[in-house]
């Protein structure tokens, strides 16, 4: 299998984040791909090729062109305006309510300002290359993706930061860019074909259903934590569906604390016959592996095994495949565990 790798994500290496009203050093780390590309490095399964530079027209696709206009310049903004400062996190968030009754906000001109506009979080900073490192994670999951496109019927892309909770105007989750929407639109509008989406990381993936959740060209199923202890809190719920258009495109599977392999699995059968009944021309999955039962900011039981069953299970689909790499915070495990789901997908033990 070809992986897609990009030194980039070296750049976004913020050594903080506040959460938990604490803060402390970063579960997202620019060490989680490292290990991930030691491991794959290390198999002779594995071939790791370089991404080529797609510019910024397929995320401006996706995504409201201000955020990346944005993102390009905020660090530097924010050191010009606020003194000099390594990780910038926002101190306020526009919520609409602000200006209810009044007419509709618009971004503001302070730096202060504009980062609680297209941001929604505080875990997530910014750092000097964090624009570079992002632009890199969506050039890796277009290169992964092309692959496919040629003929290789699946690919890997090593995305870090990862995507799946930017929305198409925010960003947050330690995300920046959805690198799989981005993917996804791509295929769906050059190929004029369906996709799917399997977005398998612990956190549900808030951004990816918002920007497809009005489409019929792209479902979107998810397999996550239940929302209603699991962040985003506010995303998730089975009743989501889709509206408009994107009416059951999308299919959420909330997850009981704990789930082990064998439920877990249970469970992923049961969406990919929604995946079959939609019959798209490519998958996409949204790798996460902070489902394992040792991963530090999550509650799910999955273990290696359960990966490599997972894989194979999506094998079994028979589709065009591109694996993106989410979450997935226990260091030490993680790049086993991506090999392992790897050799599941590959068929190879």
């Amino acid at each position: 299998m070809k992986v897609v790798y990009s030194s980039t994500h070296l750049l976004h290496n913020p050594q903080f984040e506040i959460e938990k009203s604490t803060t402390h050093s970063p579960f997202e780390h620019s060490g989680r791909g490292e290990a991930i590309r030691q491991v794959l490095e290390a198999d002779e399964t594995m071939n790791i090729v370089s991404p080529s530079e797609w510019g910024t027209a397929p995320i401006d696709a996706v995504h409201n062109p201000g955020l990346s206009r944005f993102l390009s310049t905020a660090w530097s903004d924010y050191q010009k305006v606020m003194g000099p400062a390594r990780e910038v996190v926002p101190d306020f968030f526009y919520r609409s309510s602000l200006r209810e009754g009044m007419r509709q906000g618009v971004e503001p001109d302070a730096i202060n300002g504009k980062l609680g506009w297209w941001c929604f979080e505080t875990t997530t900073p910014l750092t000097e290359g964090t624009y570079t490192a992002a632009r890199g994670a969506v050039n890796t999951a277009l290169s992964a993706t092309e692959l496919v496109l040629k003929g290789e019927h699946s690919s890997y892309g090593l995305c870090r930061p990862p995507g799946h909770h930017a929305t198409s105007d925010l960003y947050g989750g330690y995300c920046f860019f959805n690198n799989a929407a981005i993917a996804a639109h791509h295929v769906a509008t050059t190929t004029t074909s369906k996709v799917t989406i399997l977005d398998v990381d612990y956190h549900h993936g808030n951004g990816t259903q918002q920007i497809f959740y009005g489409r019929d060209d792209v479902q979107y199923v998810s397999l996550h934590g239940d929302p209603r202890r699991a962040y985003p809190y506010v995303t998730g719920f089975a009743d989501e569906t889709g509206t408009g258009r994107g009416l059951g495109s999308t299919l959420n599977v909330p997850l009981a604390a704990r789930t082990d392999d064998d439920h877990y699995l249970s469970a992923l059968a049961s969406v990919c016959d929604a995946i079959v009944s939609f019959a798209p021309s490519m998958l996409i999955v949204s790798l996460g592996l902070d489902t394992f039962i040792t991963d530090p900011i999550s509650d799910l039981s999955l273990t290696a095994d359960g990966y490599l069953r997972s894989g194979a299970l999506i094998r079994s689909l028979g589709l065009p495949t591109v694996v993106l790499q989410e979450g997935g915070y226990d260091v030490n495990a993680l790049g086993s565990n991506v090999q392992a789901w790897l050799h599941g997908l590959e068929g190879t033990n």
